[in-house]
């Protein structure tokens, strides 16, 4: 049974091994159409976990697999779960101009609405990639329809960061709801709990824990993200990538669908635009 009524949003980032931001150093955008692509079997496993528990969830999807694999877009849809935008190319959104970050996002919610046939509300930026030298990048985001952003992760780290952003949802602009990846507040510091590496690096218990705080002291909702090659442990190895990569990205993969059930059957589960955009707490505006 869940540990609190709370129900907190579940998401995954649809995007394949190879256009991991880590990873672009050593697998180049021209080698894309190449690469074996694997995501179509990992969302189809991620859709029937999820539908064991009977749970729904947000899937922000690349528009550069939406293009090429409609029927994954359209089966995510069908079973329920909410369609959200992780933008075109995977390209980070402080390594862009202004315009060409309006163009991704645009085109994203464009291919991904003629899709399904219904708005897409939600945005999150690749790799978490909105920090305090591109907040011009909320207003890129409301330009172009969007009702709400999952872009910051107020924590310190080497590759992304808002440590000084409010830990909960909060407007970012008018009419544009920003939902950061959950933290834990111990020791003066923001501690990352909710997804991705940090939840194969954890013992399970310690990440149960995490959420269970949030909701029953903060008595907030988390954000819990992954993506579909976390648990594929079948994937290509890629050759020749330096060892933080390595130990990142490949981390107890074998462990993370036993991990992921756990989760699902200790926690109240939901979109993010059914659990945030009604009645969603907001915690100040950054302008």
């Amino acid at each position: 049974m869940p540990q609190a009524a709370i129900t907190n949003a579940l998401t995954v980032d649809v995007e394949d091994y190879f256009q991991v931001s880590a990873f672009a150093p050593y697998i180049a955008r021209t080698e894309w159409e190449s690469r074996e692509c694997r995501v179509e079997r990992n969302v189809e496993r991620i859709l029937e976990l999820f539908g064991a528990r009977d749970v729904k969830a947000t899937f922000f999807t690349l528009g550069w697999i939406a293009e090429r694999y409609p029927q994954v877009v359209r089966a995510i849809a069908a079973a329920g779960h909410e369609i959200a935008s992780h933008g075109y190319g995977h390209d980070r959104a402080n390594a862009q101009s202004k315009e060409a970050f309006f163009a991704d996002i645009q085109l994203a919610k464009v291919l991904l609405e003629d899709l399904t046939g219904n708005e897409v509300n939600g945005y999150r930026a690749p790799s978490f990639s909105i920090d305090d030298g591109n907040d011009w990048a909320f207003d890129a985001i409301a330009r172009a329809g969007y009702r709400y952003s999952s872009s910051v992760y107020p924590i310190v780290h080497d590759h992304y960061g808002m440590p000084n952003a409010p830990r909960f949802a909060f407007e970012a602009r008018p009419g544009l709801l920003e939902i950061p990846i959950t933290t834990l507040r111990m020791f003066g510091r923001n501690m990352p709990s909710s997804g991705g590496g940090y939840f194969r690096l954890l013992p399970y218990a310690l990440s149960r824990w995490m959420f269970g705080r949030v909701n029953a002291v903060d008595r907030q909702s988390c954000v819990f993200y992954m993506h579909p090659w976390e648990i594929d442990t079948q994937q290509p190895r890629v050759a020749g990538i330096d060892r933080k990569t390595q130990f990142r990205h490949y981390l107890n993969i074998s462990r993370m669908e036993d991990r992921l059930k756990l989760l699902l059957g200790d926690f109240a589960w939901g979109r993010v635009d059914q659990v945030f955009l009604n009645g969603a707490q907001r915690h100040g505006t950054v302008h």
